[in-house]
């Protein structure tokens, strides 16, 4: 499905993601885990487009998605929830929603995918006029996440969604996440919460200064003594 091959990406001279290469395959769910820095959100915001590449090719379905402009990807089926959040704080939570369904073939089917957020995020349901930016940063978290959701998506990019959020707020948006991939969707996570990210992936890559370092399993890579240490804090 999606298929990324000796990636480059720079900001300005300065290098942040160098030959890396990773693969989703459809109804997966794949994780990169790093520490901050690493040129986790850099790789990501490539990957939709939002940052030109150096070298290296980025495919989906075999189609080069160089060709393809950004705010278009979405007719392709890639859907981004950004770090951030990056809602329209004066805007409403449903008028924030609606916005992720801009392709026809979505807004089609708005009132179905809808009804699907609102059931997935009940909350959202019972403040849905209100003002996005008046929300707790959980329950901002849900609207990014259902904003992606209503572009109905077959790949959908996740960067960082536990940052800033409670623990008992993140339990919940890692079950969200494992429902929307049990739906079906294709899922290339990024994050710093290993343990979390591990619990749900079929497959992870470590990424460390720009560069894909371990690539395997979770299973398979906590079982390697430099990433339990590192980064499960286990000797």
């Amino acid at each position: 499905m999606l298929e990324v091959d000796r990636l480059e990406v720079a900001h300005g001279d300065a290098v942040a993601v160098w030959d890396v290469s990773l693969t989703v395959r459809p109804r997966e769910l794949v994780t990169v885990v790093g520490p901050n820095g690493a040129g986790k959100t850099t790789l990501i915001d490539a990957i939709a487009g939002l940052l030109p590449t150096r070298s290296g090719t980025i495919r989906l379905d075999g189609r080069d998605l160089a060709s393809v402009a950004p705010h278009q990807l979405c007719r392709h089926g890639i859907a981004l929830v950004p770090e951030g959040r990056r809602l329209f704080s004066a805007m409403t939570v449903e008028e924030n929603l609606e916005i992720g369904c801009f392709a026809p073939a979505a807004r089609q089917r708005r009132g179905e995918s809808l009804a699907r957020v609102y059931a997935t995020f009940p909350v959202l349901r019972e403040r849905r006029r209100t003002l996005a930016g008046s929300l707790s940063g959980g329950q901002q978290q849900m609207v990014a996440i259902g904003r992606a959701l209503m572009a109905m998506p077959r790949l959908l990019l996740l960067d960082e969604p536990s940052l800033g959020l409670a623990p008992q707020i993140v339990d919940q948006v890692f079950e969200v996440v494992a429902g929307i991939h049990a739906d079906g969707v294709a899922v290339l996570l990024v994050e710093q919460n290993i343990v979390q990210a591990f619990a749900i992936a079929a497959r992870a890559y470590v990424l460390e200064q720009g560069r894909i370092v371990a690539e395997g399993t979770p299973s398979e890579l906590a079982r390697d003594a430099r990433i339990r240490e590192a980064y499960l804090g286990q000797q």
